[in-house]
């Protein structure tokens, strides 16, 4: 039985996964291409929709990337790939096609998830109809956040991942001075996110004397998880416990009392490593705000595909 079809794409630094959604937004088909093996977004959609084979073809699209949305002309933060929206949307036969930040599609997502899809970190209980924080460490490191009013559940687009990264302690400001003169701006991206963990065990590698190995972020998650490399270990749990600090920034901006959720390709993996880690200790230690945090929920997204959620969301948001 045949009916309408929308095209949805999460497109990262890394990856671009593909899917096509009936009217009630159930996923009839997905395909994950890396980005590397086309030259443009345009024909890694095309690619897609010559395997999938629609029955119906899509009328109307979503898109999120991994980068600002500022105009027609889109460039992404983590890949060379720049395109038109409306020269994207023709190419792939649509009449509509939105396109959203990343992150913002991620928000998007939130308000859909149940119980099953997301798990607590700490106490805390949300405030129905409070601002939502959400973040997660990728390619890159995400920031959004939801906002509700009349017409719902409004997402902030922005390029949080980017402030810059304080310390909270004497062996993290030894590490970003490290970084400094790498970088000259350490943002909460270049430490939290895949290759912000490669950051930290590099530096933590030379401020212990050791020539760091050329290890991809999954070797040093893998060594950190299984205990086999002390300094990965470090790098994972100095990794956790920033993320709680931009975390918990991030609460104290946006004042949401509906809770901060932690989505991203990376924590999910972590599982009972980062439940233990000093994430959510680091997330309450403001000082004179403790008290104001302290009851603010944290939930990993456990859901394993939100972005989809999110961008038939926008769809059905016209």
């Amino acid at each position: 039985m045949t009916g309408t079809r929308y095209l949805v794409a999460d497109i990262g630094a890394t990856n671009a996964r593909f899917g096509l959604l009936d009217a009630t937004g159930r996923l009839l088909h997905t395909r994950t291409l890396p980005c590397a093996g086309y030259p443009t977004l345009q024909a890694a959609g095309l690619a897609y929709l010559a395997a999938a084979q629609p029955d119906t073809h899509p009328v109307e699209g979503a898109i999120d990337i991994a980068g600002p949305v500022t105009g027609d002309v889109l460039t992404m933060t983590n890949h060379p790939w720049t395109f038109s929206v409306k020269g994207t949307r023709d190419a792939l036969g649509l009449r509509r096609l939105e396109v959203v930040n990343d992150f913002t599609a991620v928000a998007m997502s939130i308000p859909l998830l149940t119980e099953a899809d997301r798990l607590q970190i700490g106490d805390g209980s949300p405030v129905a109809g409070e601002v939502i924080g959400v973040i997660g460490p990728g390619t890159g490191l995400g920031v959004s956040g939801l906002i509700h009013g009349p017409g719902g559940w409004t997402p902030l687009a922005g390029e949080g991942g980017h402030v810059t990264m304080a310390p909270v302690s004497d062996r993290e400001g030894a590490v970003l001075d490290l970084l400094r003169k790498k970088f000259n701006h350490v943002s909460a991206e270049r430490v939290i996110s895949g290759q912000g963990l490669v950051n930290l065990y590099e530096a933590l590698s030379l401020l212990d004397n050791r020539e760091p190995e050329a290890l991809e972020p999954a070797d040093i998650a893998g060594r950190g998880l299984d205990g086999t490399d002390k300094i990965c270990v470090d790098a994972l749990e100095m990794f956790c416990a920033m993320l709680g600090t931009v975390a918990g920034n991030l609460a104290l901006t946006l004042g949401s009392r509906g809770g901060v959720y932690i989505a991203g390709g990376i924590v999910p993996r972590l599982g009972s490593f980062f439940t233990h880690s000093r994430f959510r200790k680091r997330f309450v230690e403001k000082g004179r705000l403790r008290d104001y945090l302290g009851p603010i929920p944290t939930y990993v997204v456990t859901h394993e595909l939100p972005a989809f959620l999110g961008l038939m969301a926008v769809l059905a948001k016209g």
